[in-house]
């Protein structure tokens, strides 16, 4: 703004214009230099020092005389903005009291005194002096209370956030037009811009539509139980670092030195797992991370890389206080020859990191590391925990093409009403790693056995026992048929939309049929996708899954068939966005009474209300169990019960 002949005069885009006049001029940049254009030769360049810095950020004071020739215009332009600040404040009428105050000022004689030598004038007389002095104390206490109107304003805003769910502990109360002022309005918009360099986490978490919870009356018990969601019992993300953490970050986040290569293999959640530890093992080691490298899959064939799954400008700024993240090596680290460690022990501390590595990473100045699936601990001092929670909910944002895609495919299925997401196991590969029977008849379950026996590499574990003995244990995916009994169980109306993530079960169709006779409103995104919208990602297997994903976690209702990687993000994120019902089926005990055909349905339904009474996405602690990942469980690193959260 400038002010010009009684008004105002409003920068639009760096260029204002004089109203009246038709005069146009561009308006003094602040950068590297103080910057003024030449226009029609009526404008005088200014250039002193590097940058004008005053106790705000920046001031900011220019005149110019006749702008025309004709007629005079004394301009004075006088702002303090903070840091990341994009607008200014805008009045009608100044008081004449600030604009002779600004008249006053030191600053203002650099550029309205006149081409005169100023040795012809006596500057130093007690009057003007007086006058100095008092202006000085003046503009002291007019930016005072500019400061303090700041931080009130970022105290405000630091609690709220524009994020879509009321019932998301990251909701804001509404604001009201007379509580603000245009400049609070104006910084209240300005924080929350994807532009800043430091973007607030409640900006960046990923968070799902509301829940529909349910409005109709002709509903039974059993249906109104099973939509309603469980009671966060006030539980909020707090990821407040220590004061010991943050002054590390200091120097941590500046690292040039040391860098961390990481290659994270298997399915999209495996390797969102590694990619968390990867952060907290660079932290540990006080090195810099290379953007993490995705093996390729060989059960799917992908090859995407980092930057076609997840956002890199985004997972960089939000980690730019705890660890420094770079897109590649620089070339005093390039070497022909480097070793990979790819044998790490299960359940690593954080000393038994440093004690391993770090000595090798100071003489070589890189070091990279493969195979880091559930190798480092569950148990790590609070602030790691916090770090793990940072990089998994806020910094492993998905890539903008499959955001926009994943979120145009939630609304589809929002917009109808509340639906329920089923993460089924049902592909081939997960039947021939289990050891178990598809139920879908001795010629499916024949093709398994016959992969298994030539890849036995394949079989996770447990190869002692039977499939009778996997299964009563709680080692096997619920098929489409035990699945659509338990819903019906728990009250889910025959009506209600299913949403089934995961890739193609095997036997196709065959394999969802018991589910569908159940509930015939089954859609996978392939049919809600319209004109080619997933043609872009045949054989992206990661992709489709980040998909999967996106449209999950909006979902009222979610259920997993199988623990699994996604089975625990999805428990882990939506307990921190609000603790969105997640059903998690205790297979070991209710399996038992699948088979027991001398119970009546009623009875039946009864026993599957009880056993998952406690298992509906309540708060749950992770209580240090060495089995409880914190990303599963937030509470009590990353949650706590604070009135308005960190954000």
């Amino acid at each position: 703004m400038v002010w010009v002949s009684n008004r105002w005069l409003v920068e639009i885009g760096g260029v204002g214009l004089l109203i009246g006049d038709g005069v146009g001029f561009k308006s003094v940049a602040c950068g590297d230099r103080w910057r003024g254009f030449l226009i029609g030769g009526l404008w005088r360049s200014v250039a002193y020092g590097d940058r004008w810095c005053g106790f705000a950020d920046r001031f900011h004071l220019l005149s110019s005389k006749n702008f025309n020739g004709s007629r005079e215009h004394k301009a004075s332009f006088f702002m303090a903005t903070a840091r990341n600040m994009k607008s200014s404040f805008i009045t009608e009428n100044p008081s004449p009291f600030i604009h002779y105050l600004l008249s006053l000022s030191p600053l203002a004689s650099l550029v309205n005194s006149p081409k005169k030598s100023p040795r012809n004038h006596k500057l130093c007389t007690p009057q003007n002096l007086s006058l100095f002095f008092l202006s000085l104390i003046l503009s002291f206490t007019f930016l005072g209370f500019s400061i303090l109107s700041f931080l009130l304003v970022s105290q405000a805003s630091s609690s709220s956030c524009h994020l879509s769910s009321p019932s998301s502990p990251f909701s804001s109360p509404s604001l009201k037009s007379s509580e603000y002022s245009p400049i609070n309005l104006v910084s209240l918009l300005s924080t929350t811009s994807d532009d800043e360099d430091e973007p607030k986490l409640s900006n960046s978490v990923m968070v799902p539509l509301p829940a529909h919870g349910v409005v109709r009356n002709n509903v039974s018990e059993e249906e109104r139980e099973f939509w309603e969601q469980p009671d966060g019992l006030g539980y909020k993300p707090c990821l407040d670092f220590s004061i010991g953490y943050r002054k590390a970050s200091l120097k941590i986040s500046k690292e040039k030195r040391r860098f961390l290569v990481v290659v994270a293999s298997g399915g999209l959640n495996q390797q969102r797992n590694q990619i968390v530890d990867a952060v907290v093992i660079a932290r540990i080691l006080g090195a810099a991370l290379v953007v993490p490298v995705l093996q390729v899959n060989l059960i799917w064939g992908d090859e995407s890389e980092f930057s076609d799954i997840f956002d890199v400008k985004h997972f960089k700024r939000t980690l730019q206080a705890d660890v420094r993240v770079v897109s590649s090596l620089p070339s005093t680290h390039l070497m022909s020859r480097q070793t990979i460690e790819n044998k790490i022990p299960y359940d690593v501390s954080p000393l038994w990191i440093r004690n391993r590595f770090f000595r090798q990473l100071n003489k070589e100045g890189v070091l990279v590391l493969k195979g880091l699936d559930s190798k480092l601990s569950k148990n790590l001092p609070y602030d790691l925990q916090k770090l793990r929670c940072k990089v998994a909910f806020h910094a492993l944002r998905y890539a903008a093409p499959i955001r926009e895609l994943g979120n145009r495919l939630a609304r589809r299925m929002w917009i109808e009403g509340p639906f329920i997401a089923l993460h089924l196991r049902l592909e081939k590969d997960v039947w021939v790693r289990t050891g178990c029977l598809t139920g879908l008849g001795t010629e499916h379950d024949d093709i398994i056995t016959k992969v298994r026996e030539s890849q036995p590499e394949y079989l996770t574990g447990r190869l002692n026992m039977t499939y009778t003995q996997r299964r009563l244990a709680g080692l096997c995916p619920l098929n489409a048929l035990e699945m659509a009994r338990l819903l019906k169980a728990l009250g889910a109306p025959g009506s209600a939309r299913v949403y089934v993530a995961g890739g193609e079960p095997f036997g196709r169709n065959k394999a969802l049929q018991p589910l569908v006779a159940e509930f015939p409103n089954v859609v996978t995104k392939e049919k809600l996708a319209q004109n080619g919208e997933l043609s872009q990602y045949i054989n992206k297997s990661s992709a489709l899954a980040a998909i999967d994903y996106i449209v999950s976690l909006s979902s009222d209702v979610f259920v997993p068939s199988h623990g699994g990687n996604m089975g625990r993000a999805m428990q882990g994120h939506r307990a921190y966005v609000g603790h969105r019902k997640y059903i998690k089926p205790n297979k070991r005990s209710m399996l038992p009474f699948f088979d027991d055909t001398s119970i009546s349905d009623a009875e039946f339904r009864s026993i599957m209300r009880k056993l998952h009474s406690k298992s509906q996405g309540q708060p749950e602690m992770r209580a240090n169990r060495r089995d409880r990942d914190v990303i599963a469980y937030p509470i009590p690193e990353c949650m706590c019960k604070h009135k308005t959260g960190i954000f």
